[in-house]
């Protein structure tokens, strides 16, 4: 039984414009290195093992941060877990995607959720058969996290993921199941719902 606790990277500055970034490394800004050092300090109350991390700057910065209040090594990087590709809608806002790509329209080159969640979730799946019995924390992008939501927990009307939130998950015997979306820390969060969750974000159900 190992304990998996996925870590939405710290804002960034294409993040507060609400622009999409995907692909496109776009470090943290002084807001995102603060939500980082927060949410390292929520995750210092347990015990770890190991950090893992999407490559990208803004995620592995994050988990620098976090590894540096928790007092683990240095993260070590996995290409699996960077963001979903968004071909031309990378850079955009919200509004000039709704006008250049209305009513769900395909945008060139976008990477497919299906797609994204075919080389995440095998890859926290292995990071989980490296860790047995452990605690891992893994650093990677809302885009990600959402896939592997899909995924593991079909139907759920999670909410919008949250630069520097926390979302649990065990995986035992090869199956991976949510613990907790936007995982508290400071209570017991095995014993959490993980209903009662508000809408997507307007980015991400694109």
């Amino acid at each position: 039984m190992t304990r998996i606790y996925l870590v939405r990277h710290g804002e960034t500055d294409w993040n507060r414009a609400r622009r999409i970034q995907g692909s496109t490394d776009i470090p943290l800004n002084d807001t995102g290195r603060a939500q980082a050092a927060t949410t390292g300090k929520l995750l210092a109350r347990r015990e770890w093992s190991a950090i893992i991390s999407s490559p990208l700057s803004r995620a592995f910065e994050t988990a620098s941060i976090i590894a540096n209040e928790i007092g683990l090594p240095a993260p070590l990087a996995n290409a699996d877990l960077v963001e979903r590709n968004y071909g031309d809608a990378e850079g955009l806002d919200y509004e000039t995607i709704e006008a250049r790509y209305p009513n769900d329209a395909p945008v060139p080159g976008r990477e497919e959720r299906l797609d994204v969640a075919a080389r995440a979730l095998p890859a926290i799946m292995s990071i989980a058969e490296q860790y047995p019995d452990q605690s891992i924390i893994v650093v990677s992008h809302g885009g990600v996290i959402r896939a592997i939501l899909n995924e593991v927990a079909p139907g759920n009307d999670t909410g919008r993921i949250r630069n520097g939130s926390i979302h649990s998950f065990l995986h035992t015997d090869g199956t991976l199941d949510l613990i907790a979306f936007d995982d508290p820390i400071d209570i017991e969060s095995l014993e959490c719902a993980t209903e009662d969750i508000t809408e997507q974000n307007a980015l991400e159900s694109r």
